[in-house]
């Protein structure tokens, strides 16, 4: 009885000490990260102030996308997958980040979380499996395996760059 005691007291401490993290393990209905080595092909994505090229791509299901992220502009960008709801969803999330001040023009800062009152402490890290920050001047990868057939996007959340044309068309086809 003692141990058993002992043992739950020193879950709930751990459970207490744990940092939180900016969402639960989430699931998308369009498929997962993969590893690089996992890729049936690459796609570079090349990605300008306010802009990306390609504009379209096209993947098949069952495919493993290993994308390759070149942000030849002058501000920080993102690449993530998903449907426009998703992104509206997460365009809140980052512009949470950039009112608090850990979302700047040109990159990511760490924050003092005692100095944050008042707000979900949860949202405030970028570490959404189907996203990825790239720094102006930076390469970054992201490896995906899309599992079925489906409409999607390609963007870039950070507050403006959305609506100022920073999106792009993922088709995935049978």
């Amino acid at each position: 009885m003692f141990l058993r005691k002992s043992l739950l007291r020193m879950a709930c401490l751990l459970a207490l000490s744990s940092p939180v993290w900016a969402a639960p393990a989430q699931s998308y209905d369009f498929g997962q990260p993969a590893a690089a080595a996992q890729a049936t092909r690459s796609v570079e994505v090349v990605m300008g102030d306010m802009s990306f090229t390609p504009k379209a791509i096209d993947i098949k299901a069952g495919e493993t996308i290993r994308f390759v992220l070149v942000n030849k502009g002058q501000l920080l960008h993102e690449f993530n997958l998903g449907d426009a709801a998703m992104h509206a969803k997460h365009q809140q999330e980052m512009l949470q980040m950039q009112q608090s001040g850990m979302l700047t023009p040109n990159g990511m800062k760490e924050m003092d979380h005692g100095s944050m009152a008042g707000m979900d402490h949860g949202m405030m890290k970028h570490d959404d499996p189907n996203s990825v920050l790239v720094e102006p001047g930076k390469t970054a990868e992201l490896t995906w395996t899309f599992t079925k057939a489906s409409s999607l996007e390609f963007a870039c959340n950070i507050p403006g760059h959305y609506q100022a044309g920073m999106v792009g068309k993922l088709t995935v086809s049978q």
